[in-house]
């Protein structure tokens, strides 16, 4: 592979699309509402928020590969593993994978600093969030998405939605507001539901090694069932943003980006070989970026 390919597969950049596209929705929502936008603050929001996101990606390698759950995913009959499988095919080392993952923290903070400075402490708190929330994610002595009980889901749930649209919008602005924080919701539920979906790929060897995802600990059949509970409540969050007036009505357009979703869920039964849940995974995305950019579009008319 070239350098690019390399890199690519490294940080998986193909997931970042879920992270830009909040910021751009909080930045739109900030010149929607308030006519306030500097090009150079969003240049720096977005650096900073890509930065911060790629450091996550880059992490929960790290510490799933030394928890050994990575290696369980490729050991196990019927799992798909959805590392970068870098370094358990020892394709980088160990410390030059850590290097360039603090180096990506490193950038994110920069960012953060420099917009801290700029639009006020605010800022740093958000970050700060963000980090903690990305590093012990995985990381002991923590390590919440180990543990269950819907602690990963929120931690996703927060950090790509909330935090970057509330914060994209208070880089612009310098305030907070409720509009935001509804706009936040139904990309942050349509993200969350993308996480959750991908455990449905490896849960068995999840479970070997003692990670307790909710797909772990409601067993297969429920989680689905949830997942498909998580889907609806992201539309009816777009549709109470609507009702409170923070996006305009024809941005219920929006709910026409279920349709991937709903055509993949329909494909499935109660249980399913793991890799039928890679199509749902690419659904996830889907609808999570194509609900975002339709809310952008409308918040822009």
């Amino acid at each position: 592979m070239s350098n690019w390919a390399l890199f690519k597969n490294m940080t998986r950049l193909y997931s970042v699309t879920v992270m830009v596209v909040p910021v751009i929705l909080g930045t739109i929502s900030a010149y929607a509402m308030q006519k306030e936008f500097s090009f150079l603050l969003f240049l720096l929001t977005l650096v900073g928020a890509v930065s911060a996101h790629i450091f996550s990606n880059m992490v929960n390698d790290l510490w799933d590969y030394r928890n050994g759950t990575d290696t369980q995913a490729t050991e196990t009959e019927g799992a798909i593993s959805t590392h970068s499988g870098f370094l358990t095919s020892g394709t980088i080392t160990e410390k030059k994978f850590a290097a360039i993952t603090w180096g990506f923290l490193v950038l994110a903070g920069a960012c953060g600093l420099i917009l801290t400075i700029v639009s006020g402490w605010p800022i740093l708190a958000i970050a700060l969030i963000g980090a903690l929330i990305a590093y012990f994610y995985v990381a002991p002595p923590i390590k919440f998405g180990y543990r269950g009980k819907g602690y990963s889901e929120i931690g996703i749930f927060v950090s790509f939605g909330i935090l970057p649209v509330l914060g994209a919008y208070y880089v612009q602005t310098g305030e907070f507001a409720l509009a935001p924080l509804l706009l936040s919701l139904p990309v942050g539920m349509l993200t969350t539901m993308l996480l959750f979906n991908h455990h449905f790929l490896h849960w068995r060897a999840d479970r070997e090694i003692g990670k307790k995802t909710l797909v772990v600990m409601w067993g297969e059949e429920r989680a689905l069932r949830l997942s498909k509970l998580m889907t609806i409540l992201a539309y009816v969050l777009l549709i109470v943003s609507v009702v409170f007036h923070a996006l305009p009505v024809y941005g219920l357009v929006a709910i026409i980006s279920v349709i991937p979703m709903y055509k993949v869920y329909k494909s499935l039964g109660k249980v399913n070989p793991s890799e039928t849940y890679l199509p749902l995974m690419g659904a996830s995305q889907q609808s999570s970026v194509l609900c975002g950019l339709i809310m952008c579009v409308g918040l822009l008319l």
